[in-house]
């Protein structure tokens, strides 16, 4: 309700409170004559909006929110534009994708040559010994042949390389990165990983697998500050482009790290959109003294949340299965964390009130995460949890009911089941792909079910994982009707997942999530109007304005 009207409805009784209400709230900004889907059941469209010191202080109709125009209102015409609530990424690896983004981009390298001569290409730019990273390729671009350090070697005998699959699951070491790693024909696969090796020779091939990458980590340098800083600021540029105003990330660099690049990003005013920051599951001692120090944070930074792994990926061969895959008989997957110390770890940080959001993608390790979640209810009591599967891709039927009944998230990214859906069914055949990515059977069971990246295995860009959900159409245009079309999912779902149902997986649905009076004035003006166009036709739109905390973080120029 506008001044004006509440004035006019009880002027004979309240006039003096009124005129002083009406002085103290005239807004900071007004957007009107829009199309606003709020994301609120109860007022699921609006024209116009009030913002009042960072926050919605009016939603209603243009003559509601004109009403409320003072002398210092900036007032800004929609024109008619289509507005979401600010849309919420559920899964980031934020620092890695801002380091990817000035990094050797391998992601569309479609062929051995284009490999080798990208990263030819990308040496070239460098001082001797600058190691290279990111890269992000994918060996099915080129039809399933996994890399080789002789690739590269000629072309990097100064620079170690340590080059990731997009899925972080497995990366490519030149001979020199092997060599200061230590990693030779007698280094014996670590648990939870893989050394792939030459069929003939024994040697290291220069791909590990999972844990067997720590063996390079170890010996990779730490960023230096300054670089971080840059990585950060690159990252926020790009997802405020893409109508990000919140994401839930889960640690580029064993977590802590990041956390403390978010927190003097904020301390600096460098922090422009909301972050949930988790970190690694087994550092839940640190992190209860961390709180007990530091408090959980406020509306743009907060943590609270522990980060775990359960298998490998699909990609990588090495998500846990109960069958072995159908292109790799010799593999059912890996557990990349021994389960006994996995399941205390959850046991005893669900005690402590810590919320849960554990890595999970074969059926098997869903199965696995599932029963221990249950365990914790049945051992701790009843909470109000929120635990969270990351991921939860390949799911038994039996599975899936389970996430409504235990109170689990299924937090999931929908922008790989089109780009994985180009080879998934030659992994696990015809059967186990009827419910992989199970959208429609994950809502249709009563699941929350929330959106986001993966980013960098995914782009950051919520238009498309939304093109995902509801067209399934893979990223080769082969399966033009939808891949496993009948999970499909509507747009105003696809919204949800990535409003309102993230704002709840992390304990933000009082502040964040929807358009609403009360709430944090956040949301983003697009160029169509997502209910009213071709949903084929959706990656065709972009974002116009991102608005955090009622000021324009990006406008499109």
């Amino acid at each position: 309700m506008s001044c004006r009207t509440f004035y006019g409805a009880t002027a004979s009784l309240f006039l003096g409170v009124v005129l002083g209400a009406c002085m103290q709230t005239e807004p900071d900004r007004i957007f009107h004559n829009g199309r606003i889907w709020t994301g609120n059941n109860e007022q699921a469209w609006a024209e116009a909006v009030a913002l009042t010191d960072g926050r919605f202080s009016t939603v209603g109709s243009n003559d509601d929110i004109l009403s409320e125009i003072g002398p210092n209102t900036e007032s800004i015409d929609l024109a008619g534009a289509f507005v979401v609530p600010g849309l919420i990424d559920n899964h980031t690896h934020f620092l890695t994708g801002g380091f990817q983004l000035a990094s050797v981009d391998l992601r569309s390298a479609a062929s051995q040559d284009e490999f080798s001569k990208r990263i030819r290409d990308f040496v070239g730019q460098l001082p001797t010994g600058r190691w290279i990273t990111g890269g992000d390729w994918d060996h099915e671009a080129w039809g399933g042949e996994l890399p080789d350090r002789a690739w590269i070697d000629q072309y990097t005998p100064d620079n170690p390389v340590f080059v990731n699959r997009l899925d972080g699951h497995m990366a490519l070491a030149n001979s020199l990165a092997l060599e200061l790693a230590g990693v030779s024909a007698e280094t014996r696969n670590p648990d939870g990983g893989t050394i792939v090796r030459d069929s003939v020779t024994g040697m290291p091939t220069g791909v590990l697998k999972d844990e067997a990458m720590s063996l390079v980590y170890a010996v990779l340098p730490d960023p230096t500050t300054e670089e971080l800083d840059q990585a950060f600021d690159r990252a926020i540029v790009h997802a405020l482009s893409k109508g990000i105003t919140q994401i839930h990330d889960v640690g580029s660099f064993g977590g802590w790290m990041d956390l403390e690049t978010f927190r003097r990003a904020e301390a600096d005013g460098r922090l422009p959109l909301r972050i949930y920051s988790l970190v690694p599951l087994y550092t839940f001692d640190r992190l209860e003294i961390f709180i007990a120090e530091n408090g959980k944070g406020n509306q743009w930074l907060h943590w609270g949340g522990l980060k775990g792994f359960v298998d490998g990926s699909l990609g990588s061969t090495t998500a846990l299965f109960y069958d072995t895959y159908d292109d790799a008989r010799e593999t059912a997957g890996l557990l990349i964390n021994d389960t006994t110390a996995v399941r205390q770890q959850i046991l005893e940080a669900d005690s402590k009130g810590f919320q849960l959001a554990i890595h999970a993608i074969g059926d098997k390790a869903n199965d696995w995460l599932l029963s221990v979640f249950e365990d914790a209810i049945r051992v701790n009591g009843g909470t109000d949890r929120r635990y969270r599967i990351e991921h939860a891709q390949h799911l038994t039927v039996n599975a899936i009911s389970r996430f409504m009944e235990l109170g689990v998230t299924a937090s999931v990214q929908p922008y790989h089941a089109i780009d994985d859906g180009r080879w998934a069914e030659k992994r696990i055949g015809a059967e186990r792909i009827k419910t992989t990515y199970p959208f429609r059977s994950l809502l249709d069971a009563g699941a929350n079910l929330t959106f986001g990246s993966d980013w960098t295995v995914a782009p950051i860009d919520p238009l498309l994982g939304i093109y995902a959900a509801v067209t399934r159409r893979t990223i080769d245009d082969a399966n033009p009707g939808g891949w496993v079309p009948e999970q499909k999912i509507s747009v105003e779902e696809a919204l949800t997942a990535y409003t309102s149902s993230s704002a709840f997986a992390a304990f933000e649905e009082h502040d964040s999530g929807t358009i609403e009076t009360g709430k944090l004035a956040d949301f983003v003006v697009l160029s169509e109007n997502l209910f009213e166009i071709d949903p084929v036709s959706i990656p065709s739109v972009h974002v116009n304005r991102t608005v955090v905390g009622g000021i324009d973080r990006f406008v499109q120029k």
